[in-house]
């Protein structure tokens, strides 16, 4: 299961802007990877009460990796594009970690949205 905080400015001075929720399970015998479903629950700010929802395989020693961004709620409903996930602290004895996720994101903008995007 995941339940972690979402945070920005990572790692100097992190701000908890939501919530990293979902779930993973063992994707391949030859290799340390999983099939993840996650969803980023924004809990402050301009997203407050948005999220964005990812699926994809995620091959956890890839230096990079990138996951299917397939939906959303809220400011982002029917977001469409990918994540890249990269490792920026890793615990081996823990298995704790550190991920800086990019968005980038191809979202229909509609009548309901553009102004919540695109203001100041």
């Amino acid at each position: 299961m995941i339940d972690n905080a979402l945070t920005s400015d990572v790692p100097i001075n992190p701000t908890l802007v939501g919530q990293a929720q979902g779930f993973y399970a063992g994707a391949s015998q030859h290799e340390t990877s999983f099939l993840m479903a996650m969803n980023f629950a924004f809990k402050t700010g301009k997203y407050n009460g948005s999220t964005i929802t990812i699926l994809g395989r995620n091959t956890i020693f890839s230096e990079v990796r990138k996951m299917s961004v397939v939906g959303g709620r809220g400011i982002f409903r029917l977001a469409r594009g990918y994540l890249e996930g990269l490792t920026k602290w890793f615990d081996q004895q823990s298995g704790d970690a550190t991920v800086e996720y990019t968005l980038q994101e191809n979202m229909p903008i509609t009548r309901k949205n553009y102004k919540e995007i695109y203001s100041s």
